[in-house]
């Protein structure tokens, strides 16, 4: 069993920076077997899109749409996975979710959301 919890909503200006974090609660024999962890996104009547993606060996994946702008970060075995977003769009604007696959298992977290809005 994983549960993920997102931090770091907000309503900023186009051109900004925002960070989100993940914190994974997770046993110590769970943790070793969770294989990827990442974010997505889901817009305003749109269906929900990677974001990135961070595997436990540290291998990250970023979507074409973000790379460059957004980093996905952080380190599995200490449960705390990061998206650094800079220079953000008002197309950015979505609930983004925290996502661990844990055996062949997909647990979510339940989104925070980020506006992007002059």
């Amino acid at each position: 069993q994983v549960q993920l919890v997102e931090s770091g909503c907000g309503l900023v200006q186009p051109g900004c920076s925002l960070t989100l974090s993940c914190a994974a609660s997770v046993s110590i024999f769970g943790i070793f077997s969770i294989n990827v962890m990442g974010w997505y996104r889901q817009a305003p009547g749109k269906e929900r899109e990677l974001v990135a993606t961070i595997t436990k060996y540290g291998i990250t994946n970023h979507a074409g749409s973000v790379k460059g702008r957004f980093t996905i970060s952080g380190d599995i075995a200490k449960r705390m996975v990061y998206l650094q977003m800079v220079s953000l769009k008002p197309e950015d604007t979505a609930v983004y979710y925290c996502h661990a696959e844990q055996r062949g298992i997909d647990y979510w977290g339940k989104g925070t959301l980020v506006t992007v809005s002059s």
